[in-house]
């Protein structure tokens, strides 16, 4: 199987030692080459695949840092390290809200550690580099395009996403780091960024990293953030036209149960009128803890109807970590 180390980011942007106050080879050594096999019957398996590759981040004491739904319903995971030492890994903790996964390296981890840094001070035109799996080869010199709020169809909203170009071609769990070697994020999608002349250029986002300061502890010791979980309806929907579309359901969870379905449009909340992602998920969330009562006003084949639909837990229907 091809790794995310064996290809290699274009000389011209790669990003050059003698530029920056900080050891950039040494520091790029945190960043190892993950794979991920997912049972077939896992309940992501149908929308992101059986077997995943990305990067991880090492943050100290042997745990490494990546985007979620890189191992998310993961049988067994392997990291490959910049010393050529492969060792595999098991899940010990998952923020859903974020997306963050932290994992631990079953073995002993020989290659330096990540700072966290401080992404609320992360500005505009700020040079980063995106560090990749493969040393300088694996990483690209980049900049920070935007940062604003994210909302996408499957239920996540950041009110501060970080964004930056050019766009790394294999970014999942890639880091982000500042002026410093500091860790300031981790990569999460690739997304299409218009500009004047009505071109569109490939732009990365990223989950900030002060996002995993206040649940890092917790990850440790629980596994999941200490605090009851957001209500979840398995619902994907797009904006189209101000309208608010159901265009799929998980294939487990509340809206496929309860009756949502493609095609239909979202137009109100318990009450509370939506026609944009942000409002649906912040309305939706202060709902209370998942478990709670949904009321989704609709229409269908143009008329209104009532659902009520009982949230669930997003993490209820994952495959457990196996232990190595």
């Amino acid at each position: 199987m091809t790794s995310v180390s064996d290809w290699q980011i274009p000389a011209e942007l790669q990003p050059e030692d003698d530029y920056y106050d900080f050891n950039l080879s040494e520091v790029l050594k945190s960043v190892a080459s993950l794979r991920a096999e997912i049972p077939s019957d896992a309940f992501s398996a149908e929308t992101m695949g059986t077997m995943r590759q990305g990067h991880a981040v090492h943050i100290g004491q042997g745990q490494m840092l990546t985007i979620g739904y890189l191992i998310n319903d993961a049988e067994t995971i392997w990291l490959t390290f910049s010393d050529n030492k492969v060792l595999p890994a098991t899940q010990i903790g998952y923020d859903p809200d974020t997306g963050l996964a932290l994992l631990q390296a079953l073995g002993q981890v020989d290659v330096p550690y990540i700072t966290l840094g401080d992404s609320d001070n992360v500005r505009i035109g700020d040079k980063v580099i995106v560090a990749g799996a493969g040393g300088r080869k694996g990483s690209l010199a980049a900049e920070i395009s935007a940062r604003q709020e994210f909302a996408a169809y499957w239920e996540y909203l950041l009110d501060d996403a970080l964004f930056a170009t050019p766009a790394h071609p294999n970014w999942g769990g890639t880091a982000l780091l500042g002026s410093k070697g500091e860790l300031l994020g981790i990569g999460s999608l690739q997304l299409e960024q218009s500009r004047e002349n009505d071109d569109e250029q490939p732009i990365n986002m990223f989950v900030p990293i002060n996002l995993l300061k206040p649940v890092l502890e917790d990850l440790r010791k629980i596994g999941r953030p200490n605090r009851p979980p957001r209500p979840w309806l398995g619902v994907h929907t797009t904006e189209i036209d101000a309208n608010l579309v159901v265009v799929g359901r998980a294939r487990q969870g509340p809206a496929r149960s309860g009756g949502l379905l493609r095609g239909d449009i979202i137009i109100g909340i318990n009450g509370t009128q939506v026609r944009d992602l942000s409002r649906f998920y912040r309305r939706l969330w202060a709902l209370g803890p998942a478990g709670t009562q949904v009321h989704l006003l609709i229409v269908r084949d143009g008329k209104k109807m009532d659902l009520k639909l009982i949230s669930g837990q997003r993490g209820q229907y994952a495959k457990r970590p196996k232990l190595h």
